[in-house]
C-alpha cells in the first residue's frame, strides 16, 4: 500500500501536486523556477493548499507538509518562510544548502555557486530556519549518497543554534531512499504518528 492510500484510509486529503518545476508539462513550466527555486514551486503549493481550503472545506489549521529529496527542501521553505501555514512538515533526505549540493545539477537553476552566490544564499532553506514555528520532523539516512547527511547536520545545529523545537530521525545503514525493511517500518510509524499527533488531535 502507498503512504498516499495509507493517509486516505486514515482520514487525511491527500494534495499530491505537480508543482512549477516539474517536466512533463513544457518548457515554460519546467524552468520557470530559473532562480525562484524554493519560491515560485511553493507558491504552486501554497495556491493548492488555499484551493482545498476555499472549495472543499479543509481546515486550514489541520494541513501539513511532506516529501523526500527536493519534495524535503519544498518542505522547509514553507515552514520557514511562510510559519503558520502549515501545520507541520516531515522533510525526509531534505536539500538545506545547496552550495553543498552537485553543481551539475544546481547550475541549470542557480548558475555555478562562484557566479551568482546570491542566488544560492536566498534559495537554501538553512538561510531562513529562525522562522521555524511549527512543529518539524528531519528525516535522513546517515550513508545517503546523493543529498549528503552534512545537510541534515548543519540544519540540526542551525536549529539548536536557534533553540527552535524539532524532531530528528536518523537512519544509520539508509542511503538516499530508506529500503531496509525494519528502516521502512519504523519510518512510516514515526510519519503516521508525527501526523497524526500534530493534524488529527
Amino acid at each position: 500500500m502507498s503512504k498516499i492510500n495509507y493517509f486516505v484510509q486514515q482520514g487525511y486529503t491527500i494534495l499530491d501536486l505537480d508543482y512549477r518545476g516539474s517536466s512533463g508539462f513544457g518548457r515554460d513550466y519546467r524552468t520557470d523556477i530559473y532562480r525562484f527555486m524554493g519560491i515560485k514551486d511553493v507558491e504552486s503549493g501554497l495556491a493548492g493548499t488555499d484551493y482545498l481550503i476555499k472549495e472543499h472545506n479543509i481546515n486550514p489549521e489541520k494541513i501539513g507538509v511532506y516529501d523526500i529529496s527536493y519534495g524535503g527542501f519544498f518542505t522547509l521553505m514553507p515552514l520557514f518562510k511562510h510559519p503558520g501555514f502549515f501545520a507541520a512538515g516531515v522533510a525526509n533526505a531534505a536539500f538545506s544548502d545547496w552550495a553543498h549540493y552537485c553543481y551539475l545539477w544546481t547550475s541549470r537553476i542557480l548558475n555555478l555557486p562562484f557566479d551568482d552566490p546570491k542566488a544560492y544564499e536566498i534559495l537554501s532553506p538553512i538561510n531562513y530556519a529562525a522562522g521555524l514555528e511549527d512543529p518539524l520532523l528531519i528525516v535522513h539516512g546517515l550513508i545517503d549518497d546523493n543529498v549528503h547527511f552534512q545537510d541534515a547536520a548543519r540544519l540540526t545545529h542551525k536549529l539548536i543554534e536557534l533553540e527552535k523545537p524539532f524532531e530528528v530521525m536518523y537512519y544509520p545503514k539508509e542511503r538516499h531512499v530508506i529500503e531496509i525493511q525494519a528502516s521502512r517500518l519504523d519510518f512510516h510509524k514515526r510519519l503516521s504518528d508525527f501526523f497524526k499527533k500534530h493534524l488529527l488531535k
